[in-house]
């Protein structure tokens, strides 16, 4: 069956949402989170800070707002993966959708390090996560072995694997950038897989 296309104005809604978000991290990257207004983000975006609000609830949510998106898109592929594929091996394939965000190097190591460097921005950023938790888990848990404790299984495991997927975040920008993501993340999923 042909999936439902969709319709121009959410993909409007998108782009522009889209846009919006980097122009704020650009000015958060040069002035900082704390000392960039709504009212710079919409100047800057050509808009009133009224129409911002069309888009984003506040400042947090524009900063983190690619977050949700990129949630969907991981469970998406997740589900896209072989069945009887290993789970962190799916996990793993799934997360590459963050390798394929069209950003360069030097903006991608601006957000991570904006994202860490503020406390709500981190905060924040946790909860997204524990959503991306919350569209993995059921995804998993089918491919568990039959349990009255798969549901909590397949909710360990989709935590685990995002909290690796943050730590090597975390260390690649304390890098520099200068090493592999997924080499990072990989080492974080042999640390907590390794037998005891």
């Amino acid at each position: 069956m042909a999936q439902k296309p969709t319709p121009l104005r959410e993909q409007t809604r998108s782009v522009v949402r889209s846009l919006l978000a980097r122009t704020a991290v650009e000015l958060f990257a040069t002035k900082g989170y704390d000392d960039t207004t709504l009212e710079e983000v919409a100047a800057a975006a050509g808009i009133s800070r009224r129409t911002l609000f069309n888009y984003f609830r506040n400042k947090e949510d524009l900063a983190l707002g690619g977050l949700s998106e990129q949630g969907e898109l991981i469970a998406a592929r997740f589900a896209e993966r072989p069945a009887d594929e290993d789970c962190w091996a799916s996990l793993r394939a799934a997360f590459q959708v963050l390798e394929e965000i069209e950003i360069t190097a030097e903006r991608r190591l601006e957000m991570i390090t904006l994202l860490f460097g503020n406390e709500s921005l981190r905060a924040g950023h946790a909860e997204k996560q524990a959503r991306w938790q919350g569209l993995l888990a059921p995804l998993i848990e089918p491919r568990l072995p039959d349990s009255d404790r798969r549901t909590l299984q397949a909710r360990a495991i989709a935590a685990a694997a995002i909290t690796c997927l943050q730590a090597a975040n975390e260390e690649w920008a304390r890098l520099g950038g200068r090493v592999d993501l997924f080499d990072l993340y990989d080492t974080a999923v042999q640390a907590i897989r390794r037998p005891a």
